[in-house]
């Protein structure tokens, strides 16, 4: 097999699924838009949830895209072979289209022609869902896989954990899905090796999701009227596989970053364990944030939510920067490279170029004083220890207050001839990631979105507000994120200074009165030129006669969005805003609720 490229994988995979019949649509932004149940779009699904719910597409039924993601769950194991933050996700769907047969063929035919990936048949493993109580061993899918030219021992039969997908959280769609794996031809570690086996034998490359079943919220199953196909291959991993690369760095995404880091640092990647778990972390961190401060909507460093990540991020590269004594200052250096790599991509990266070097800078100078201050803070808890051992409270408050990881307690220490509770500082992380867990998990609630009547409501008052906001504050407030639960709205918008109580005011009255006038919510689709022309507002891709759904809610609002709305304004009752705040640098924050 032939060396492959990111961007050769991007562009095959893309033109493959658009001779069969697949619009091409542009990668939604990092801040999921309608999705109220993540910080930031982990999966090519999210920003199509509302047509995987029944929506009709403006492009149409069969999609395929390259989305941006970010998982920030495993944050503490990047620095490994795999482990990434930010990724792209290659993704082909079927809203209510072709299912299993075609799914199957069509990855079939894209692993193996020549004219494609060209991997050998003997190759490929592929596991199937085994069944349950639940749902019925999936045999279908065996047989299409046999079809194909797979034989009966490349098929592996796995349970719900392994082969099972949703929802996302209590309710919702899911369904059985099958995986393909790359046999590297390594030997078994037993007799039931298999894909579900981490040995490292098997390595997945692609998941074809059946959304075929609605779990109802007394825990059982029922047929879905539609009936989805949604795929996942992670870019940055097929190429690493494909090549026979031992880890992700190796491929072309991160290369050109690593040669970076490695004159910066005048060290060599790979002379030793503890410089490569370095590079790698810096590596993965700064293309992150290069790639969160420069999206469409974008987010800046602050202590909370989208914001705290990408400070959390920001500094954690930081460290390590130091750790490899590159000087202060040379990170926008190496976010530069990436934004010189992607831009053609997402150009995107390249519009924000300035705002990301800004922030990086900013952020690099509060954290180096931040530094100062845990500093000054250990040499305050060094002169009052009683014994020569900084307990696990403390190690965790210059952690989690000063931003000083436990190494960098255990170094400083060390020179001081003090020991650290380790285990007392694990304990307490732990405590604290069980919180954040629990966090997250509440997010998850309301299942594959939360598209209730409530969040309906509130979502189209997002609309009159960000209109009203701009009567009031002018045209440069836009968008910058919104979470929306049952209870409320929060809105962030681009504007530079807190809101007076009387702008406040004008903007809650001017949105009641939109309310009032009970207008009629109309939806156009339409190209992106003529929404434009038309006056609408919203993220507007950059291909030209890409179809659009556009919202009016009479004179007073027009904007690009996918849903979901009332159908009348005279729906959402009276809209009070509750609080106005900062959100990060630029950005300010509205909480409101419909009462």
């Amino acid at each position: 097999m032939k060396e492959i490229k990111s961007g050769d994988l991007r562009s095959m995979y893309l033109n493959f699924f658009k001779d069969k019949g697949h619009a091409i649509i542009r990668s939604a932004s990092l801040i999921p838009e309608n999705d109220p149940t993540v910080l930031f779009t982990t999966a090519g699904m999210h920003p199509l949830t509302p047509y995987l719910l029944g929506q009709k597409h403006p492009a149409g039924n069969r999609l395929t895209d390259v989305q941006k993601c970010v998982r920030t769950g495993d944050i503490d194991e990047v620095g490994d072979a795999s482990h990434c933050t930010f990724f792209e996700m290659l993704g082909n769907w079927s809203l209510g289209d072709y299912f299993k047969k075609e799914a199957i063929h069509w990855s079939y035919e894209f692993l193996t022609s020549e004219k494609y990936l060209n991997i050998p048949v003997e190759k490929l493993a592929v596991s199937v869902f085994a069944g349950d109580e639940d749902a019925p061993r999936d045999e279908e899918s065996a047989e299409i896989w046999q079809e194909c030219g797979l034989k009966k021992e490349q098929i592996f039969y796995l349970p719900k954990k392994n082969n099972w997908w949703g929802p996302a959280g209590i309710t919702g769609p899911c369904g059985p899905d099958t995986e393909m794996f790359f046999d590297t031809g390594k030997p078994k570690c037993s007799p039931e090796c298999g894909p579900q086996c981490d040995c490292g034998k098997y390595l997945e490359i692609w998941n074809d999701v059946f959304m075929q079943y609605n779990k109802k919220e007394d825990g059982t199953f029922e047929p879905l009227k539609q009936k989805n196909v949604d795929t996942g291959m992670g870019l940055e991993r097929t190429v690493c596989v494909f090549n026979g690369f031992k880890s992700v760095y190796e491929t072309d995404v991160f290369a050109g970053a690593i040669k970076c880091i490695e004159q910066l640092a005048n060290k060599k990647y790979g002379e030793s364990d503890e410089i490569t778990k370095a590079m790698r972390i810096i590596a993965d961190h700064v293309r992150t944030a290069t790639f969160m401060l420069g999206d469409q909507i974008g987010v800046t460093p602050s202590n909370v939510d989208q914001g705290y990540v990408l400070r959390r991020l920001i500094r954690r590269a930081i460290r390590f920067m130091r750790q490899l004594d590159i000087q202060k200052g040379e990170m926008v250096k190496i976010a530069l490279h990436y934004v010189d790599f992607y831009r053609e991509v997402y150009p995107e990266l390249e519009e924000n170029r300035q705002k990301i070097v800004d922030e990086l800078t900013k952020e690099e100078e509060k954290f180096s004083k931040a530094l100062e201050q845990g500093t000054k803070e250990f040499e305050r808890v060094v002169a009052k220890a009683e014994g020569k051992t900084i307990d696990g409270q403390t190690a965790f408050r210059l952690y989690d207050t000063f931003g000083f990881p436990i190494e960098m307690t255990i170094e400083f220490a060390k020179e001081k001839g003090f020991e650290v509770d380790v285990e007392g500082f694990r304990e307490k992380f732990s405590e604290h990631q069980k919180k954040s867990q629990l966090g997250s998990e509440q997010r998850f609630k309301g299942g594959l979105a939360d598209h209730s009547e409530k969040t309906t409501r509130l979502h189209t008052a997002t609309h009159l507000l960000q209109a009203a906001l701009r009567k009031v504050l002018g045209d440069e407030v836009a968008q910058k994120g919104s979470n929306i639960t049952e209870e409320r709205l929060r809105f962030d918008f681009s504007f530079g200074r807190p809101m007076t109580k009387e702008e406040i005011a004008e903007t809650q009255r001017l949105v009641n009165e939109a309310i009032k006038k009970a207008m009629p919510i109309t939806c156009r689709e339409m190209t992106v030129e003529e929404a434009k022309n038309e006056g609408a507002i919203g993220l507007f891709g950059d291909k030209y006669g890409e179809i659009v759904k556009v919202y009016a809610m009479g004179d007073f609002s027009k904007e690009i969005c996918g849903g979901p709305h009332a159908t009348n304004t005279s729906e959402l009752g009276e809209f009070v805003i509750t609080k106005e705040q900062s959100s990060s640098s630029g950005v300010r924050r509205i909480k409101a609720e419909l009462r």
